[in-house]
């Protein structure tokens, strides 16, 4: 199928909420400064929540193998979710913005019309980091959270996404990223407990922190 025929065929998502994607869009065009700072953020962004999970299980090892396992859950959390959106992705089979509303001021490059837009892929494991991490640490969860928040933004704000598209991404991904987390700390962690007595140890199960000493 040639390309044209693939733009002909793709859901047209303007009807949504065109009004408030040209709104973000054309804050950006009046925001030119930022426009390669969030443009820069919108991708190399996604390493601060690998960054963030990595935190998680650092000190889940001193917490032990149930908060272990959580954490090790995460990145398989989010792989779940981004899939789930990829298949959604393909379903629903939504035109990206700067095809259906090419003179709208648009920051990124307009990808191939067989990327489509619903739901965003970005948004789609900032929010399930979020979700992954809640089991692990309310407090890691909630600055993730704000991170997410960011990222979703950007993505309107580049013009690669509705803010259905973020929205919807949302809505999708904290559901299957937590109850994957929560299966997997069901399932799992005899399985981190067993491993963390042998030669992963250092990974599995770090030194416990120290309670404080009470003076006499």
């Amino acid at each position: 199928m040639t390309e044209a025929a693939t733009a002909q065929l793709a859901f047209d998502g303007s009807g949504v909420d065109g009004s408030l994607f040209t709104a973000v869009t054309d804050f950006a065009r009046d925001t030119k400064w930022l426009n390669t700072p969030l443009e820069l953020w919108t991708n190399l962004g996604l390493g601060v929540f690998a960054v963030l999970m990595v935190l998680g299980w650092w000190n889940a090892r001193r917490r032990g193998t149930r908060e272990t396992t959580v954490a090790l859950a995460a990145p398989v959390a989010v792989v779940a979710a981004f899939a789930a959106a990829e298949v959604v992705k393909k379903i629903v089979g939504e035109v990206r913005p700067c095809r259906s509303m090419p003179h709208a001021y648009i920051v990124d490059a307009c990808p191939a019309p067989s990327d489509y837009a619903f739901p965003s892929g970005h948004t789609t494991v900032a929010a399930a980091t979020v979700a992954a991490l809640f089991l692990l640490d309310r407090r890691l969860s909630a600055i993730t959270a704000l991170f997410a928040v960011v990222e979703g933004f950007t993505r309107v704000y580049v013009g690669a996404h509705y803010p259905h598209d973020v929205l919807g991404s949302t809505l999708l991904a904290l559901p299957v990223a937590y109850l994957t987390s929560l299966a997997l700390r069901r399932w799992a962690t005899p399985l981190v407990a067993s491993l963390s007595t042998g030669a992963l140890r250092p990974l599995l199960a770090g030194e416990p922190v120290a309670a404080p000493k009470h003076a006499r």
